[in-house]
């Protein structure tokens, strides 16, 4: 049986004060009455609320446009929290720390108004005392400059600290990322900035790190002379869903592999950093990126989901059918993409990153691919052994390998050491992205969100091609819903080393 190690909850819950009465906190979701707070931000806030990961006392403030009362905000985010028999009456004191203030955006004398809800409230609970308020855009990036700009015109804390969570997209290329960096520099220190890639929150991600630098295995073989290739994978089993419009503003690329799968990337190849201090951490991510050379359009396949001849439900609807669409849409819905860290590390072993939507299965992964075992003595018959972390669904780490067959057959067959969470750790209950990140805010740890000169490397990357997928209007292969994807991807990813065989498929253990 796993012995728990009881010291990490004790001391980050250690480390956030107490609250009520000699210090206030305050969380403040601008957009509170969109989708994002809705099914995101109140919820994880509820259940930090519940099970007392909060300072005590922490109040929580709507800010939006629209005019709700709370009994009209509970019933908009209730539907989307987790609310087990017996919390009622908690749950009832969830939203009696809940206010709302409604506003415009972009005139500052809405943001004056909440400065003065918040000082009412600050006053309450801790007169005179330090008042610490933490930010969070659910919001359009395009109204992100002015939120800020009214943020710090008005409603900075006036005796604590105030700190400001951005959503992703963080712009849609280098210059314009570079354009919100600068701006938010004039407005706010680094510190105070909260770059959010709720990916980075995820068990496995965080996971990364631990087994790659605290286990003596791994060392000596995570590197060229004994990987092929790496897989990163993100893939939906379903499509637009009547939300096409806003994801043909952003397509594929920029809504995940941008962000969520080169944060993966870097995880993967970065070199041990100095300590697990969040800027000796984000240091070294920033080395992997300024290895990678530019993408060019021969490094990538895209493509988009058409409607499946035959099929049932959601697959006779293929991008283009989405009413919300743009006609004659070729944003991708699918792209695959090869890259190359100039490192001595890494030189000459392909990082080859995956993303779609209505494709076979619902999955997240990290696939490490060994080389072929140097004098086979088997007669071609074993199999690339490969290290994969499964970040989602079903978290699990196991190792594809080699073994006899039982019995008294004497033949070989692939099989899996395998750590699969739900097993594994039965009684541990394991928190949303969302939910850690947000604590770590309250935590003043940035190690798990994105600095301004990383986000700029990410960017160097992606905008030249982007910049010409866009000018040239380049038209995605067109791939089946609810297939792998298109098989130009395959063929590519085979031309660049890796190899898939189809012989193995590792099965979530019950």
């Amino acid at each position: 049986m796993a012995i728990a190690s009881p010291t990490i909850v004790e001391k980050e819950l250690a480390s956030i004060p107490e609250g009520a009465p000699n210090v206030s906190y305050v969380f403040i979701v601008m957009g509170a009455s969109g989708d994002l707070a809705k099914k995101k931000i109140y919820p994880c806030l509820w259940i930090l609320f519940r099970d007392g990961y909060l300072p005590v006392g922490t109040k929580f403030v709507g800010y939006a446009r629209s005019a709700l009362t709370i009994p009209e905000l509970r019933k908009r985010v209730e539907p989307f929290m987790k609310v087990k028999e017996g919390q009622e009456a908690r749950l009832d004191e969830f939203f009696t720390m809940c206010s709302y203030v409604n506003g415009p955006y972009d005139k500052v004398e809405g943001f004056k108004a909440l400065d003065e809800a918040l000082i009412k409230i600050e006053d309450k609970t801790a007169l005179g005392k330090p008042a610490n308020r933490v930010f969070y855009l659910a919001l359009p990036p395009s109204v992100f400059m002015p939120v800020t700009e009214n943020i710090k015109a008005a409603a900075m804390s006036k005796r604590g600290y105030t700190r400001v969570i951005v959503e992703k997209p963080f712009g849609r290329d280098s210059e314009s990322s570079a354009v919100l960096s600068e701006h938010l520099k004039k407005l706010f220190k680094e510190e105070e900035m909260y770059r959010i890639d709720h990916y980075l929150g995820k068990e496995m991600v965080q996971n990364l790190m631990v087994l790659r630098f605290a286990n003596a295995m791994f060392q000596p073989v995570w590197n060229r002379d004994n990987i092929n290739s790496v897989v990163i994978t993100f893939k939906e089993p379903f499509g637009t869903k009547g939300r096409g419009g806003y994801f043909d503003e952003f397509g594929i690329i920029r809504d995940v592999m941008q962000n969520h799968l080169l944060q993966l990337l870097c995880l993967v190849a970065m070199e041990k950093p100095a300590s697990v201090s969040p800027e000796d951490i984000r240091d070294e991510k920033v080395k992997v990126l300024k290895c990678i050379r530019p993408l060019e359009l021969d490094d990538v396949v895209l493509g988009q989901y058409v409607a499946k001849p035959g099929g049932t439900g959601d697959e006779l609807e293929g991008y283009l059918d989405d009413k919300t669409v743009p006609k004659g849409s070729v944003t991708p819905t699918f792209a695959a993409a090869i890259f190359h860290i100039n490192n001595e590390r890494w030189d000459g072993v392909p990082f080859i990153l995956k993303c779609g939507k209505a494709l076979n299965e619902r999955k997240a992964e990290i696939r490490i691919q060994y080389k072929d075992i140097p004098g086979d003595i088997y007669g071609g018959k074993c199999r690339r052994n490969e290290f994969v972390i499964r970040v989602q669904p079903k978290e699990a780490v196991y190792m594809k390998v080699m073994a006899k067959k039982p019995g008294r057959d004497t033949g070989m067959v692939e099989t899996e050491l395998d750590l699969s969470y739900h097993l594994r750790f039965k009684d541990v209950n394991l928190p949303d992205a969302y939910e850690r990140l947000i604590q770590d805010v309250f935590l003043g740890n940035q190690m798990n969100f994105v600095r301004s000169d990383e986000l700029a490397q990410a960017w160097r990357v992606f905008t030249p091609l982007l910049h010409r997928i866009e000018r040239e209007k380049i038209t995605p292969v067109p791939y089946i819903y609810g297939s792998r994807g298109p098989k130009e991807a395959d063929e590519m990813i085979a031309k660049s080393g890796y190899s898939y065989t189809g012989t193995y498929t590792w099965k979530a253990s019950s």
